[in-house]
């Protein structure tokens, strides 16, 4: 069985998600065999796993920096919220279904069989697991109900560290309030780590040692803070991530994505802010809207609801302006939905609304069910001639170059990776792209058609499409082209620049965390080939 350790956090957004992900980078690297682990995770940006199963896109991210292939196990639970009360749960993978609070808490036991279950078969492949919490373990009123907090501590008997973010204020009250709250459990908490620290570590040394004279636990560590680090957000991004990246002095292309309330995967649009020349901007005023070069509408889960806010507020309107004065379009997903004629609900899977009028940019009318398809897949622009398969693979026509729009003219043909993750399906002018989506656990792939394009608006289902270089650096230069600008040059490398960005992570944490405390209590042995700074205990 594997070796646990928990990082719990003072609150949401405090940094265990991206401390996990780099605890997994560090332990890797000194030769460990190490996987992540959520029980429960609550967020709208998702990952496909080989096995066609749901998760969370952070743990995604995790598995990626412990160098593993992203499996069910790693989050058994995801909750997407589909309202303000209401959330579809994902369980091993699969939709569920859609429950309330109080639906969800009669079906714990069922959920924590799920995770128990996760867990022990994730422990058989593992040395170690690092596990991460949710929100605080300190919240009295679902003492009784969480799974994903003190109660997998208990059943992984992992040593916990509480990690809190000085930057919002109130770290110390958080650390010393999180231990009085916790009776027995207070005792699975071994040692605390402050993120998110500006200023000079002489002034807060007082307060450390204070901290640990009141709880007898250490203090291992104080993480500066680095602003935008380049990696993975869960439920929101960095402010400086938006500051455009200028290009031979030439003024940046203008990317807004429209900031749905219930937008879903915005991690597709990552890769744009690695692009020289482009500013990248959520938003939903009319100024932005207008002025941008290319529009996108993103992923959402609830298409309906949030294609009826645009509607209400005026901001359908701002696009279909644009739209008509030549402005590039783009829908993923949900916003691919909304661009057809029509949206169809027979089973009221996502409103009471049973039928809705779409934007009407496309020729397409998209009817919800309650299949979810999940799936990865290949894909190729449609051309008039279309390859055929080879070894179960597409195969690329050389000559595929889509001629019906200047924005998909492109000078080379691709193989596309991404992966699928909606409910309904789209009928109409569909025949943008030829998927594979890609069967788990045996041989079978099924080709079917995705996405559809009239005149200068085109929408797809595909998943992580930017993620693929050649493509997104094609796809920029045909906006650029549009604006008599010159192509941006070299091909950016995106997976090497997050891997790099994940590498970076590592090295602060292992020169501001005293990653020797953290081996003992896995009973390990590693120290001699650290060199820790340790920048908070050797003063106090």
């Amino acid at each position: 069985m594997a070796k646990a350790l928990m990082i719990q956090g003072t609150g949401s957004g405090v940094g265990k998600s991206v401390l996990v992900a780099g605890l997994c980078r560090v332990l890797r690297d000194i030769g460990i065999k190490v996987a992540p682990f959520k029980a429960q995770n609550m967020a709208l940006n998702s990952f496909i796993t080989k096995e066609g199963g749901e998760i969370g896109r952070a743990q995604a991210f995790q598995a990626e920096a412990a160098g593993i292939e992203p499996c069910n196990d790693i989050n058994p639970i995801l909750l997407k919220a589909t309202s303000e009360s209401g959330c579809q749960v994902i369980l091993n993978g699969k939709v569920y279904g859609n429950m309330n609070a109080v639906d969800y808490y009669a079906f714990k036991d069922e959920a924590w069989k799920a995770v128990t279950e996760a867990y022990d078969r994730l422990s058989q492949r593992y040395d170690v697991i690092v596990i991460e919490g949710a929100g605080s373990p300190a919240e009295i009123n679902l003492e009784k109900e969480e799974i994903v907090n003190m109660r997998v501590a208990r059943h992984t008997n992992a040593p916990v560290i509480l990690v809190g973010d000085i930057d919002k204020g109130g770290v110390f009250a958080s650390f010393y309030g999180t231990i009085g709250l916790l009776d027995n459990d207070a005792e699975r908490i071994k040692a605390f780590i402050v993120n998110k620290f500006r200023g000079d570590i002489n002034i807060l040394r007082p307060g450390l040692r204070m901290i640990e004279d009141r709880t007898g636990r250490p203090v291992i560590g104080v993480i500066n803070y680095y602003g935008d680090l380049g990696l993975h957000e869960e439920d929101a991004i960095p402010a400086e991530r938006f500051t455009p990246k200028h290009h031979n002095d030439v003024e940046p292309l203008k990317i807004v994505v429209i900031g749905l309330r219930y937008i879903s995967n915005f991690t597709d649009f990552d890769p744009f802010i690695y692009e020289p020349g482009i500013e990248l901007k959520y938003s939903l005023r009319k100024e932005d809207i207008s002025s941008a070069d290319l529009i996108i509408i993103p992923g959402s889960k609830n298409t309906v609801d949030d294609l009826l806010f645009l509607r209400k507020h005026g901001i359908e309107k701002y696009v279909i302006e644009a739209v008509k004065q030549g402005v590039p379009l783009i829908g993923i997903c949900g916003g691919y939905q909304m661009l057809g004629k029509r949206i169809l609900d027979p089973h009221c899977v996502e409103s009471a609304l049973k039928e809705v009028d779409g934007m009407g940019l496309l020729d397409i009318s998209t009817t919800l069910d309650r299949t979810k398809t999940t799936c990865q897949v290949e894909a190729e622009l449609i051309t008039e001639k279309l390859g055929g398969l080879e070894d179960g693979r597409l195969s690329l026509n050389k000559n595929s170059i889509n001629s019906t729009s200047q924005l998909l003219n492109f000078k080379s043909s691709f193989k596309l990776r991404g992966y699928e993750i909606h409910m309904g399906k789209t009928t109409g002018d569909v025949g943008l792209f030829r998927l594979l989506r890609i069967t788990p656990h045996d041989s079978r792939f099924t080709v079917v058609k995705d996405g559809s394009l009239k005149e200068n608006v085109w929408g797809t289902y595909i998943h992580g499409l930017f993620d693929n270089d050649g493509f997104r650096r094609e796809f920029l230069d045909s906006l650029r082209r549009k604006k008599g600008m010159p192509s941006a040059g070299e091909t950016v490398n995106y997976s090497e620049l997050r891997n790099r960005a994940i590498d970076r992570w590592a090295d602060i944490l292992k020169n501001s965390i005293d990653i020797c405390f953290i081996l003992r209590q896995l009973g390990m042995e590693h120290c001699n080939q650290f060199l820790i700074r340790d920048n908070v205990r050797d003063s106090q």
